[in-house]
């Protein structure tokens, strides 16, 4: 198993480099061409959003983004350290922004990523989230001599 780990400022400008890379390392992956775009764009999202959540939140921390090639199958984890309502609680004194608002900006951004990827993963808590983004890869072909 492969992994290759990146770590960014929460900064917007860095969530293109951070699609650039993903894709690179799903294509020599294995993950089929006419999905990379998907690759792409699932991960600007999901990164978008950590990205929003450090800035709401006032978090200085990076964003960690890990690419893991596994035997035939591909994953990307983006993960944050917001805090996350947890259900059921209140979210008196949340932070700065109108929290209804920035639910549903979230609940957007998790639906855009649920229909680019079949296989997703999302946990959150008080001490961070993350999103795991699951692609089939195929194996490279045999060359006989």
């Amino acid at each position: 198993m492969a992994t290759v780990e990146l770590r960014f400022s929460a900064l917007p400008e860095h969530v293109r480099t951070a699609r650039l890379v993903a894709a690179a390392v799903a294509r020599r992956a294995g993950v089929d061409e006419a999905v990379l775009d998907e690759v792409r764009l699932a991960v600007g999202e999901a990164c978008t959003r950590a990205v929003g959540l450090h800035q709401t939140g006032g978090i200085s921390a990076p964003v960690k983004v890990l690419l893991i090639e596994e035997e035939k199958q591909f994953s990307i984890e983006v993960g944050d350290e917001a805090p996350h309502a947890v259900p059921g609680a209140r979210a008196d004194g949340a932070g700065p922004g109108d929290p209804d608002s920035d639910a549903e900006e979230d609940e957007m951004g998790l639906a855009v990523i649920s229909g680019l990827v079949d296989d997703v993963e999302v946990s959150a808590g008080e001490h961070g989230g993350s999103i795991k983004m699951t692609w089939p890869t195929t194996p490279p072909p045999t060359i006989l001599v």
